[in-house]
């Protein structure tokens, strides 16, 4: 299976999840779980389909692989479709997390409570920097990369979250999958090169900033200075 297809395993016939279904999965949970907190017991296919500006018919096929949960002139019910959207995200369990590069971006994400909230728990420290070993951070020590086999292996950590500098990712990436990391969330700016039994996701920010401004500077609302020459 490629990484741009997803697809759940209990029933041959199911059809897969594209990547970008599966981006929608997590968007309409988001959704689904405010209409929860608001006391909405069912939900339409058109409500989703108007906060994430797609169609009736596109929710209908994202939701279509989950089962058999919507009933025509109803909607779907709201607590069970949250139920089959986190189990199809995996998100039905409890995540352990090991963070690597303990900088600002790192102090900023351990503040993030919505990790928690989701089932995420980052459980170990990781920095090369001996003045940041055996410091206390949010509760965890800080450790040394050369001690994440044991403290990977201790904590049950099964994720990696990389918040490293661009020349050292590809190098701590694979400190990570030798540990025996299933799965990488690199805030790095570099392309990772990871055997194929271990999950990659990527966040550039400066590219995102790029796409923003492409898409700002093709759309018929640009008013913005003229490109300069080079």
């Amino acid at each position: 299976m490629s990484r741009g297809d997803l697809s759940r395993e209990a029933n041959g016939l199911e059809p897969r999840l594209s990547r970008a279904s599966v981006g929608r999965l997590s968007l309409y949970l988001r959704c689904l779980e405010s209409y929860a907190r608001e006391g909405s017991a069912t939900v339409s296919s058109g409500q989703l389909g108007d906060v994430l500006g797609v169609t009736d018919a596109q929710v209908r096929k994202d939701l279509a692989c989950l089962g058999n949960l919507g009933q025509p002139g109803i909607g779907y019910p709201t607590a069970e479709l949250i139920a089959a959207i986190r189990g199809a995200l995996g998100i039905d369990r409890d995540w352990a997390v090991a963070l690597v590069g303990v900088g600002n971006l790192a102090r900023a994400l351990l503040r993030y409570r919505g990790f928690a909230q989701q089932g995420f728990r980052i459980v170990a420290l990781f920095d090369v920097d001996p003045a940041k070993v055996g410091q206390r951070l949010d509760g965890l020590t800080i450790s040394g990369v050369d001690q994440m086999p044991a403290v990977i292996a201790a904590t049950g950590a099964e994720l990696g979250l990389l918040t490293v500098p661009m020349e050292a990712a590809q190098q701590v990436a694979d400190a990570l999958v030798a540990a025996g990391i299933r799965g990488i969330l690199n805030f790095a700016p570099a392309v990772l090169r990871l055997p194929s039994h271990v999950s990659l996701v990527s966040v550039d920010l400066a590219v995102q900033l790029e796409q923003l401004a492409f898409l700002v500077q093709v759309s018929g609302n640009y008013s913005g200075p003229e490109p300069t020459t080079r």
